[in-house]
């Protein structure tokens, strides 16, 4: 895996040439202080309300302030606000639909869902966001570690980073799939959720392959900036299919009910199709969990309960406290 594919799958890169058959999208620059925040441990969530205080500016010292005070001594801890920045969070999200799923250039903070007070990826306003934000190792390592497992040397290219907004939809997870492409050949289909048996995956699996390589052969293959890639669609209940995202074709991403080795070597790969499939070079090997038996646990629970709760229940941590806390009281507020 080359750096210059893991920088094609950056999602203003290939939003713009396959906008008709994904979810609508809106990217907004990242300001290097948003950025800087959002690596600092030390920082509270900002509000990020919908009504920014009009006076404050990005960078001045009339941010938010909570005060903590004892017998001996008063602490004041400052949350920083982005008021321009929120304005025009707060404009996109309300051309979406007035909800959005967030991420930055590659990823999603699909980790840190938990947090939510929905449990949900679904944001209405920037402080959705920023607590998703920073809770999610995903998140951390766009920004810090773009191209690990890279096998080139080739110096980095540059970044502008972004915030992607796109309007929310209620995706069941039983009807969402990963696709891995070799030297542009659709080589195999895994079920994405794959630590849950569903039935009907189980029942439909040949219509489903088919219907995915059907639109991977009208609208991916030869459209995409390489030859080896891995991309992920939804199924609607109509049988339609929508492109969601494009991923690295390495060990950054993961396989699912493959392994890399299967994947770049082609091993094992045609002892999964029958006798009639094999017939066909360019047919997928489609996998899927076919009975409860095979039930995994999801492997997002490792992220669940944290460092940082550990550290909450020991005192050590009150900065998750605060977040929580601002957020639930900024809730109210407007309710």
């Amino acid at each position: 895996m080359k750096k210059e594919q893991v920088a094609h799958c950056q999602f203003s890169v290939w939003y713009p040439l396959f906008k008709a058959v994904t979810i609508r999208s809106v990217i907004l620059p990242l300001p290097e202080n948003v950025k800087e925040y959002l690596l600092d441990d030390g920082t509270l969530v900002v509000s990020g309300r919908e009504d920014p205080p009009s006076h404050a500016q990005e960078g001045s010292d009339d941010a938010e302030e909570i005060q903590w005070s004892d017998d001996e001594n008063t602490t004041t801890l400052k949350a920083p606000e982005f008021p321009e920045f929120t304005a025009k969070v707060q404009e996109a999200i309300s051309s979406l639909g007035g909800s959005v799923f967030p991420k930055l250039n590659w990823s999603a903070p699909r980790d840190a869902y938990w947090i939510a007070m929905n449990s949900s990826l679904k944001c209405k306003a920037l402080s959705d966001i920023f607590l998703l934000f920073k809770s999610s190792d995903f998140i951390t390592r766009d920004l810090t570690q773009p191209f690990i497992h890279c096998t080139d040397d080739s110096p980095d290219p540059s970044l502008n980073y972004e915030l992607v907004l796109r309007k929310w939809c209620e995706l069941i997870p039983g009807a969402e799939f990963r696709c891995f492409v070799k030297e542009n050949k659709l080589l195999g289909i895994s079920q994405r959720d794959y630590t849950q048996y569903y039935d009907h995956i189980s029942k439909q699996h040949e219509e489903i392959c088919r219907s995915i390589q059907e639109f991977f052969k009208k609208h991916i293959q030869y459209k995409f900036l390489d030859e080896d890639f891995v991309f992920d669609v939804y199924r609607d209940s109509r049988g339609k299919i929508w492109l969601i995202d494009f991923n690295p074709f390495g060990e950054v991403t993961d396989s699912l009910l493959f392994t890399w080795e299967e994947l770049t070597s082609g091993r094992n790969l045609k002892g999964d199709q029958s006798e009639g499939e094999a017939t066909e070079q360019d047919f997928p090997v489609f996998r899927c969990t076919n009975s409860k038996v095979t039930v995994q646990p999801s492997p997002y629970l490792s992220y669940r309960l944290p460092k940082d709760f550990v550290d909450l229940s020991t005192g050590e941590d009150v900065h998750k406290l605060i977040d929580f806390l601002k957020l639930k009281r900024n809730q109210q507020e407007d309710d």
